[in-house]
């Protein structure tokens, strides 16, 4: 399976509701689907005829030779002379215990089924999730929360894959429930009846507990996305927060959160345990009931009697269990429908592709009267025209919040302008393939994001056809090398959570090493130094210097010892780029 298998995103206008999500669930895994319904449907006629042994076996031994066989008695003689077998009583148990032996491994081959079907629901579901948000505009990346995105594909998915197994579940306590509702009526069409309006009013009178539960699971939704959302922010501040003393305010601040979730799940708990409280004495009175009318109304034989009280009682005793599935169905539904309609949002906005040219970066990245402006209505880039030359090191000074990350971010294509034109070797960037585009790009953040994971592992980030020779190379390009050959494991040295057993310098010359690895045309350097000290700032700026003239390098950048390196030098600020010879002692500089 593939995410591409995954249910389909839905708008919010089609229908929602428990059915809709199953048959969603079906419609994406039609294979497994039909293997666990084929299973269930085979499993509950084995252990029908098993009941129609058992019954054929009572009734021999307890009726004279003059009683009328019913009709599942009927099959079961006919079954037993078929194998070649006296119908006797010992042959009828022996055939019921092997029937019954069957069903049971049949449900376990239907359960392994579904069990298959969930880990791949959950799976694709979480791809699906990602892939999307990744595929989408940069813009609407950046309204998205980090802690709704985590609850999307941590929680939202699981639950949505728990429905398939409680749907699968249902599925098959609603078919052996059909099936012993079918032996029963062929022994007494009035008894088996009035079974099944018993069980009818049974699954009508406790559906109010089930309307609860679907209010608690939604509202449960809801507090998981804004708890998650809330939880990650202070967790990204818990630093700071301890600093201050300050980190007792977190309760504080989830408390409230906290509270109404706990609400939710009390509520969900209590209406779960009141179905099942309430089902098994309402199935005591009815199955006392069915005993005196079937003895004493309808003057069954105790036989007869005693056959039909068990196959009642497993009727509604598996429309019970089947109600009891559905409840935690609908807990689960809307976790189902929040994922969908965030996929639908995200391929909603999914970025453009571009045109189809590419180009190599061999003369330069020109702005011709660029004009850009944020969302928030905060003007960027207000008629800006300059180059970057090809193979130089080109910087961009500017006070904070000038918009320098944002200009770096529309010569990746993040972000398109709104007038005029940027071009890559006298291409139209809208003209270029984006992603061909990027692939030649190497980019470096203020923050360095490391997993906790290997050297190796953080250079490749998991691609496969990295080779350690590529890997080496592109850590003696970043002058990294040394120190990670020095280390007692080498490129197999783990990096601790954030990159914490390594220094500020190691980490941020492994994340160049990590923009090298593919053999860029372009480095783009976002404040790479900003967060380093004097020492681990010099070794990265001797890096940056060994690398020019081998490719285009284009900073953002305050600091001094880069500005005098740079070949060229920019100034962003009130929307306006212009040649700053003022910035530092640059080699040549252009007329904006």
């Amino acid at each position: 399976m593939s995410p591409s298998s995954a249910p389909k995103a839905t708008s919010t206008a089609q229908a929602r509701g428990a059915l809709p999500m199953v048959r969603a669930f079906v419609q994406a895994y039609p294979g497994r689907s039909a293997a666990a319904f084929v299973a269930v449907f085979i499993a509950g006629l084995m252990d029908g005829l098993g009941m129609s042994m058992l019954l054929s076996m009572l009734t021999l031994t307890t009726s004279g030779a003059g009683h009328k066989a019913s009709l599942p008695e009927q099959v079961a003689t006919r079954i037993a002379t078929f194998l070649g077998l006296q119908p006797t009583a010992p042959v009828l148990l022996a055939l019921a215990i092997l029937l019954i032996a069957l069903k049971a491994v049949l449900t376990l081959l239907a359960n392994k089924q579904v069990g298959y079907a969930v880990a791949h629901i959950a799976t694709d579901l979480r791809l699906a999730a990602i892939r999307s948000v990744m595929a989408a505009r940069w813009s609407y990346y950046l309204k998205q929360s980090a802690g709704r995105l985590s609850n999307a594909i941590a929680t939202e998915a699981q639950r949505a894959s728990e429905a398939f197994q409680y749907s699968a579940e249902m599925a098959a306590m609603l078919l052996n429930s059909l099936i012993y509702l079918g032996i029963a009526l062929s022994i007494s069409w009035r008894a088996g009846l009035a079974a099944g309006i018993a069980g009818g009013l049974l699954l009508a009178v406790l559906h109010v507990l089930i309307r609860t539960s679907r209010h608690a699971g939604q509202h449960q939704t809801r507090l998981l996305t804004s708890l998650l959302s809330a939880t990650a922010a202070l967790l990204a501040a818990a630093k700071p927060l301890k600093a201050m003393a300050r980190e007792d305010h977190v309760d504080a601040l989830l408390s409230d959160q906290m509270k109404q979730l706990r609400r939710a799940l009390r509520k969900q708990v209590v209406s779960r345990e009141a179905l099942s409280a309430w089902q098994e004495p309402l199935l005591a009175i009815m199955v006392g009931i069915g005993f005196f009318l079937s003895l004493v109304v309808l003057q069954m034989p105790l036989a007869a009697v005693l056959v039909m009280l068990f196959l009642l009682a497993r009727v509604v005793s598996y429309l019970s269990k089947s109600q009891r599935s559905y409840q935690q169905i609908v807990v689960r539904e809307s976790a189902y429908w929040s994922l969908m309609d965030s996929i639908a949002a995200a391929r909603a906005e999914v970025e453009p592709e571009g045109g189809t040219q590419t180009v190599q970066l061999s003369a330069e990245i020109r702005f011709d009267a660029v004009r850009f402006r944020h969302a928030d209505g905060r003007l960027v880039l207000d008629d800006a025209s300059f180059a970057i030359a090809a193979r130089e090191l080109t910087v961009i000074v500017g006070p904070s919040g000038a918009g320098k990350t944002t200009l770096l971010d529309l010569v990746v294509g993040l972000h398109r302008p709104e007038a005029g034109t940027i071009s890559i070797d006298g291409v139209p960037l809208h003209e270029l393939s984006i992603r061909e585009w990027r692939r030649q790009i190497g980019y470096v953040p203020q923050d360095t994001v490391l997993v906790n994971d290997s050297i190796a592992y953080n250079l490749a980030f998991g691609e496969e056809g990295l080779a350690e020779a590529d890997l080496r190379e592109a850590l003696q390009a970043a002058n990294a090398l040394e120190f990670v050959d020095a280390l007692p494991d080498g490129l197999r040295t783990l990096v601790g959570e954030g990159g914490c057993r390594l220094s500020g310098g190691q980490r941020q010359r492994l994340a160049i090493a990590r923009a090298l690895v593919h053999k860029p045309r372009l480095l783009l350097l976002d404040e790479a130094t900003s967060s380093l000290d004097a020492q681990a700032q010099a070794a990265v700026i001797e890096t940056v210097q060994r690398l020019k003239g081998s490719l285009t390098i284009l900073a953002v950048t305050h600091q001094e010892r880069m500005i005098a390196a740079a070949d060229r030098i920019y100034r962003l600020a009130g929307a306006q780029v212009s040649a700053d010879p003022a910035a530092g002692q640059p080699k040549r500089s252009l007329q904006a």
